[in-house]
């Protein structure tokens, strides 16, 4: 007989497009990102400014695409036969089902050493967890204050105040500046976390932002640094690295909290625009004001109501009534002047705003420590440790008359600091 397989042997059924996509995020999480060396065959680029060509050796090939975006960044244009190194991603066309390299660098041979440190690196920081997601913080939706570490003659600089001062004005910024390029670099850079994290520390700083502009992997290579990379980990408050540009990736890229794709971004992520804010707070006084008008278009209805069940309203009732449309109008404008107000305080209070929730903050936590005093004046025990005890039988009942008693009965005493077994004795007689 034919042998049957079991059900629960029989392999998955996919969908042609699901495979594909299962393939491509098998080979994402395993390989990407990648280096790979050959020999550049069948060169071309489309009128759409791609790239395509094949990457072989003598034991293999691999389709090979190159985007715009990273073509236009090419020092050379690859011929046919040359030896190249190029950095990207594996991914599946799935049209066709290929497979293919998505390359964002080339450069020609010989650069490649940097790059197999730089994942040998990668590698062994991942495996001990510094890349971790669960380790990730949110960024603040409101910072007190932003940190800032780059170097003084960054264009990053520019870029990261210009944003800043646009979304967020009235957030301070403390810049701790370092090298961003060099031998010296690393500990520069390690240096000035530190620093901010101490101000941090204090409350001072929500957010850190290390930035620097774009460049090749050698410009970048102090952002690779082990120490730094372990400094970035420690950061005692959400860190946003933004280096160099979009499809440059760096070991601070992994280990902050949030990777931005250039300086400007990280900016940008790290500070909301004031304009939305304020847009929210004019929502809720518009909000504020309709619900006021319709209280009070609803007194109005219950008032004329009221008037109609009284039947022909005399003049005295009427006189009440005007009255109460003045005071009504008059409140209604004094309302509308204090929601213009307080519109107008709005963008003022934020800081005060801050201050008095720190207050309460504080006189809640005095109030709970005097609360806690005096539930603790409240416990028997500072009773029991002026000497006097609490009389128990031994299945835990308490004796509070001496008629409870028997002669020979056993009794438990808890004192302030233990127990004692005692037994009734007969009474003496005085």
């Amino acid at each position: 007989m034919p042998e049957v397989q079991s059900p629960a042997l029989a392999p998955r059924t996919w969908q042609v497009g699901a495979l594909c996509r299962a393939i491509a995020e098998s080979l994402d999480a395993r390989f990407n990102p990648v280096a790979v060396r050959g020999e550049v065959s069948g060169f071309s680029r489309a009128p759409s400014g791609h790239c395509y060509f094949t990457l072989k050796d003598a034991s293999g090939q691999l389709r090979c695409a190159m985007f715009r975006r990273a073509a236009s960044l090419l020092e050379f244009l690859p011929r046919d036969g040359d030896v190249v190194e190029v950095r990207g991603r594996l991914d599946v066309y799935e049209p066709r089902g290929d497979l293919q390299l998505i390359v964002e660098s080339l450069s020609r041979a010989g650069q490649g050493a940097l790059f197999e440190q730089f994942l040998r690196l990668k590698a062994r920081l991942e495996a001990e967890g510094l890349f971790d997601a669960g380790r990730k913080r949110p960024l603040p939706a409101l910072p007190r204050g932003i940190g800032l570490v780059t170097s003084l003659g960054a264009a990053a600089l520019h870029d990261v105040v210009t944003a800043l001062r646009r979304r967020a004005a009235h957030v301070p910024v403390v810049l701790a500046p370092a090298a961003v390029q060099g031998a010296q670099a690393p500990a520069e850079l390690v240096a000035a976390l530190r620093a901010l994290y101490a101000r941090a520390a204090t409350g001072e700083l929500d957010v850190i932002l290390l930035v620097r502009g774009g460049g090749s992997l050698e410009d970048l290579w102090a952002f690779n640094d082990e120490q730094l990379a372990r400094t970035v980990v420690a950061s005692p408050v959400p860190l946003v690295s933004g280096v160099g540009h979009e499809t440059d990736f760096t070991i601070a890229d992994f280990c902050a909290d949030l990777r931005a794709p250039t300086p400007t971004a990280a900016a940008e992520l790290a500070a909301q625009p004031r304009d939305a804010w304020l847009g929210d707070l004019a929502r809720l006084q518009q909000r504020l004001r309709d619900v006021v008008t319709r209280r009070f278009d609803v007194a109005s209805q219950r008032l004329d109501a009221a008037a109609g069940r009284l039947g022909r309203p005399s003049a005295r009732a009427a006189s009440q009534h005007q009255r109460l449309e003045r005071q009504a109008l008059r409140l209604r404008h004094a309302l509308e002047r204090r929601l213009r107000e307080a519109a107008g305080a709005a963008e003022e209070g934020q800081d005060a705003l801050q201050r008095a929730v720190q207050d309460r903050l504080a006189q809640a936590g005095q109030e709970l420590g005097r609360a806690q005093l005096r539930l603790e004046l409240m416990d028997p025990r500072l009773v029991l440790r002026r000497g006097y005890a609490l009389l128990t039988r031994m299945g835990g009942e308490v004796v509070s008359s001496a008629a409870q008693v028997r002669t020979g009965e056993a009794l438990r005493a808890r004192l302030a600091d233990g127990e004692v077994d005692l037994t009734v004795a007969p009474p003496r007689l005085i």
